[in-house]
């Protein structure tokens, strides 16, 4: 007995170190873990079946930015096995606001090509400072464009922009971004922006299973400095009191909101006739600040 106790002590942690352990191909169902000095504050970890909590969520709808190829509508966004599945598809959606004579692009277009979906939590929910940590697998078909963004409330780019994560294809080579923006130029009205991209194929090299599984997007957010991380490691810093618009305001001193969208086309490529259905699956999104 005194022998079979140290083997049973010793099987028994193998197993709850086995059991600790997240599948990087599967949804992680485990509770949110607990950082040292911070607290959850919101999070949705889509376990529920049907649509995105309407307390939580809006969506967008139509032709909204960028002369991307989608039409968004809720229907391409569902809560199912434990996430979030954003779903573009190649369908003719008829385009309410059609005007043949229009120089808009949201107007000029009878019908989509593709539908997709974008939330945000605008009005809904909204954070100053903290971490943001989100877990997602991203299809990264040419035509893709996938993001996890925020934005501050106000006109654009005033207001700031973060992009934790966008996948395109910069100069045809498939690229992870992590992005800050703010106004540059009070005339112009154009963006400063403080830009990281990283090819696809630095990470795939490293594991060749990369786009097959779930990934950490993790936003840390202070008064002193923003930082991009992927699974750990650091994409991006943006020294926060350094992001001034000409009149001096600094949007990254202000609330954000949170917005998940797959755009197709545009940055994304255009997809390959073959092209279907693309998708975006975010496992979760939890937001800690400073207790």
């Amino acid at each position: 007995m005194k022998i079979l106790l140290p083997l049973l002590l010793l099987l028994s942690a193998c197993a709850t170190t086995k059991k600790a352990t997240v599948d990087a191909y599967k949804p992680d169902f485990s509770e949110p873990k607990q950082h040292a000095g911070m607290k959850l504050v919101w999070h949705d970890e889509f376990n529920e079946s049907g649509k995105p909590k309407p307390a939580d969520w809006r969506h967008e709808t139509g032709f909204v930015r960028n002369e991307e190829l989608q039409w968004y509508q809720p229907d391409n966004a569902t809560c199912k096995d434990g996430v979030l599945m954003i779903e573009a598809k190649r369908e003719a959606v008829v385009n309410p606001n059609y005007q043949a004579d229009s120089k808009n692009w949201k107007n000029n277009r009878p019908v989509s090509e593709f539908t997709s979906a974008s939330i945000q939590t605008r009005g809904l929910q909204q954070w100053q400072f903290g971490r943001f940590e989100i877990r997602a697998r991203i299809d990264t078909t040419y035509g893709a464009w996938p993001a996890i963004w925020t934005l501050g409330t106000g006109p654009w780019p005033d207001a700031g922009e973060i992009d934790i994560m966008e996948f395109y294809q910069v100069k045809e080579t498939p690229t992870i971004l992590a992005n800050f923006a703010w106004l540059g130029d009070q005339t112009t009205r154009r963006a400063k922006w403080n830009e990281k991209k990283v090819p696809l194929s630095y990470f795939t090299s490293k594991d060749k299973d990369w786009v097959q599984k779930f990934h950490t997007w993790r936003m840390d957010w202070t008064a002193e400095n923003i930082q991009i991380f992927l699974d750990d490691e650091l994409l991006n810093t943006q020294p926060t009191p350094s992001a001034l618009n000409p009149d001096g305001g600094n949007p990254f001193l202000k609330p954000h909101y949170l917005l998940l969208n797959l755009a197709v086309g545009r940055n994304g490529g255009t997809p390959k006739m073959g092209t279907s259905s693309i998708k975006y699956e975010v496992d979760y999104v939890r937001v800690y600040q400073k207790e």
